[in-house]
């Protein structure tokens, strides 16, 4: 339902956009926090440790594809798809966030390794508060200035602490936040949907006037993101569970991050568009691409009985469905890159 409710949201904003613009401008800060805090309350610390561990090729080179491949892409996308400069600068910081919660929902639909995807959500996010500001202010510096300081002051706000609170709040009040963690994924979907309406409400005209040029490169962007990170991950010799989890891992951003980035720190409401936009779209596109995986590969989990199967238990925050939650050890050695995936 995640990928109904944010596209229902886009539609709204656009349509009416009075529906969103009585929000407060603080709403898509604290929104975004809530989520991040929805998402670390399914983890704990010793998860990360736990990962770090079993697999860490694999997830190293999970961040490397992260913040190499899309960055990659987004330059490109951003000179070259004849878009004006605020739009430019808002598919620059798309590519530059980290991977989107979402993605753990679609990599469980797509029979992907979920220990991996959990945890390089989790790592990818953690490492944005460097990596995204400094991404950006390469990528769309020598288009306008860019506040690198305050990029980072604010991905620090509404995503670090807020993850790492509810990891705390997870090892210090276990039943209590069990109980709580029931209620985070449909609370976070419809904050994902508002957060997207509002950004999308105050520039609605021009998001229109704009619209085929602008969704043709946020798909462009996300579709190339999916077939890179699934090429680079099979050159690998890794195993198809494995490359679908790349491929999701790779092609799915954190657009909310995105859009709460631009907002803040950049004066044009259009900056923020392309990071609305492709809440909507990665989602419908993962959905898509998970149903076709999902239906062709339903006997590779025979066929690859050593291989490792994700054990997180928990729902993502961004919908139903597995997702953040403790991971669980994939014990099997992934394909014939050296990636091993055995505890020590």
């Amino acid at each position: 339902m995640f990928p109904v409710w944010v596209v229902l949201g886009a539609a709204l904003a656009l349509v009416r956009p009075q529906t969103f613009t009585w929000l407060p401008t603080g709403f898509i800060t604290w929104g975004l926090a809530l989520t991040m805090l929805g998402m670390g309350l399914t983890m704990r610390l010793q998860d990360f440790a736990n990962v770090f561990r079993r697999m860490p090729g694999l997830l190293l080179l999970g961040m490397v594809l992260q913040y190499s491949v899309m960055p990659g892409l987004g330059w490109l996308f951003s000179r070259y798809a004849g878009l004006p400069a605020p739009l430019a600068v808002g598919i620059a910081i798309l590519s530059a966030c980290p991977g989107g919660t979402a993605s753990n929902i679609v990599a469980y639909l797509a029979r992907g390794e979920m220990a991996l995807s959990i945890l390089m959500t989790a790592a990818s996010t953690l490492a944005a508060v460097v990596a995204t500001p400094a991404i950006t202010a390469l990528l769309a510096g020598t288009l306008v200035p860019v506040d690198a300081g305050g990029l980072l002051k604010s991905t620090l706000q509404v995503v670090l602490l807020p993850v790492l609170g509810g990891c705390l709040l997870n090892q210090r009040f276990p039943a209590t936040v069990a109980h709580v963690a029931r209620f985070t994924p449909a609370a976070a979907t419809l904050l994902v949907a508002a957060i997207v309406g509002s950004t999308l409400a105050g520039s609605a005209g021009a998001v229109l006037a704009s619209g085929p040029a602008l969704l043709g490169a946020v798909a462009g962007l996300h579709a190339s993101g999916f077939a890179l990170g699934f090429a680079i991950a099979k050159a690998f010799g890794l195993s198809g569970k494995i490359c679908r989890t790349m491929s999701i891992e790779v092609g799915m951003q954190n657009s909310t991050l995105g859009a709460v980035l631009a907002a803040l720190h950049f004066a044009d409401p259009l900056t923020a568009a392309p990071c609305a936009v492709s809440a909507c779209t990665h989602s419908v596109m993962g959905s898509l691409l998970a149903a076709y995986w999902r239906r062709t590969t339903a006997g590779e989990e025979e066929e690859e009985g050593g291989q490792g199967h994700g054990g997180a238990g928990g729902q993502a925050p961004g919908g139903a469905g597995p997702g953040p939650g403790r991971p669980g050890g994939a014990s099997a050695r992934e394909g014939r890159a050296g990636f091993s995936t055995d505890a020590k």
